[in-house]
């Protein structure tokens, strides 16, 4: 935590030192606090964590090298001063060293988390679509390569498609796969969904 005269300071200070343009000192230390704390968070052991640099804005989950990558590169998001996200649950401090009322930052906690689930849930269906529609492309690419032509129609269409050949044009794409992980796309929105849930439920037990 910074020795400065209001909380976390150093996130609103330029990450680069102008003279060297290298990392200041504060913020190689401000960094460390933070991934120390999100080393300690379950979530860690997924190796996939929410970035908070100034261009990913707690939007993004991205791999926790990338992270530190980001971090490095883009600085920290400069209103990200409790790390509510990452696990930090002392709400008593806020973007200055004047305490904050809890209940309003249960509310922005909650406004970022709905904000947030609904662009990845945005990102999650246009890359289904997009992996749906190659599949079946596959899938009929396959079929018309296994199933024998008869006056330019398919027939035999009841006998299992014999498997694409090694000569067959890369990259291949086995549609099994590609809905496997449509499937683990929409375990992962209902994770959300049902994460989003218990938050709420958290939120209104507060309220009371």
């Amino acid at each position: 935590m910074s020795s400065s005269n209001y909380y976390r300071s150093w996130i609103d200070r330029p990450h680069l030192d102008l003279n060297t343009r290298l990392l200041s000192e504060e913020y190689q230390r401000g960094i460390t606090e933070f991934m120390g704390l999100v080393q300690r968070q379950p979530e860690a052991e997924t190796g996939m964590l929410r970035c908070p640099c100034s261009n990913c804005k707690n939007i993004k989950i991205i791999k926790e090298w990338d992270l530190w990558t980001h971090l490095y590169l883009n600085g920290f998001t400069r209103s990200y001063k409790i790390w509510y996200h990452h696990g930090e649950t002392d709400y008593e401090y806020g973007s200055t060293s004047k305490p904050q009322p809890a209940v309003s930052l249960i509310e922005t906690q909650k406004e970022d988390e709905e904000t947030r689930l609904s662009q990845l849930q945005t990102d999650l269906d246009a890359t289904s679509t997009a992996s749906t529609n190659l599949s079946w492309i596959r899938i009929n690419e396959i079929v018309e390569s296994s199933v024998p032509k008869k006056k330019g129609r398919l027939v035999g269409l009841g006998r299992r498609a014999r498997p694409v050949p090694p000569s067959a044009p890369q990259p291949y794409v086995d549609p099994e796969v590609l809905l496997d992980q449509l499937k683990d796309k929409d375990d992962r929105i209902a994770a959300l969904e049902q994460k989003m849930a218990d938050q709420e439920a958290g939120w209104e037990a507060t309220r009371k």
